[in-house]
């Protein structure tokens, strides 16, 4: 029987963060919003739309797919091909958290229950944007651990208006495009932190990254890796 993670609290899950980057080339901002005092994870802090990938995401069928190298690099130090299901979540978490739409439009009408508020809107979720930036595994002793991939996109790419937060559910309160400059003024994690110079690195390169950051904290060790999603040997 598999485990129930869901009843788990020191299971480490799987997750996905959105950076979405506005006006890049002219005054570059990040959409991020408030956890609420009571959440158990990072409460009161400023972060960008993210969550744990659900059992659906990996069932989810996307109308485009995440492209080379991002997919190559999800791979790595993997033990299973979770891209579709990071991307859906990426998505999915999105479209609830700030009611951004990332989207091709198409008539779903077999939509599952977690994405009839989005196949609403007239939409199939579109992965193709997705670029996969930063990967952290949140260290022992946490309330809760993630094994989050970080992507970015650009604006240009939602198929919603950016400045229409009207479908948003109440999990991120404050929801706002915070210019790259002010952005350390804000209370936010650490990795938020180190996330930030990395793109802040990469405004002006829509390219993805040469190779991509990961963070990996178990019981026995720090490390820092580099995913360059290299093909594997036989």
């Amino acid at each position: 029987m598999a485990q129930d993670i869901s009843q788990d609290k020191s299971a480490i899950r799987n997750a996905s963060t959105v950076i979405v980057l506005r006006d890049r080339h002219v005054a570059p901002r990040i959409l991020m919003g408030q956890r609420g005092a009571k959440a158990v994870f990072m409460p009161n802090k400023f972060v960008f739309p993210g969550g744990a990938v659900d059992a659906g995401d990996h069932h989810v069928p996307l109308a485009t797919a995440v492209t080379a190298p991002n997919d190559a690099r999800l791979r790595d130090d993997s033990a299973t091909d979770l891209g579709s299901a990071l991307a859906a979540a990426a998505i999915r978490e999105l479209f609830e958290e700030t009611g951004q739409v990332l989207g091709t439009r198409d008539h779903w009408p077999d939509a599952p229950p977690d994405w009839q508020d989005f196949a609403a809107t007239g939409h199939r979720p579109h992965a193709a944007p997705l670029q996969f930036v930063f990967r952290a595994l949140t260290p022992p002793g946490r309330p809760r651990r993630f094994d989050a991939r970080f992507f970015l996109i650009d604006a240009d790419t939602l198929a919603s208006d950016p400045d229409d937060f009207s479908a948003a559910s109440d999990e991120l309160s404050h929801l706002q495009w915070v210019a790259l400059d002010d952005v350390r003024s804000y209370d936010m994690p650490f990795i938020t932190e180190v996330v930030l110079s990395e793109i802040a690195a990469r405004v002006t390169d829509p390219a993805p990254p040469a190779s991509v950051p990961f963070f990996k904290n178990n019981e026995e060790e720090s490390l820092f890796l580099r995913l360059r999603g290299y093909a594997q040997p036989d």
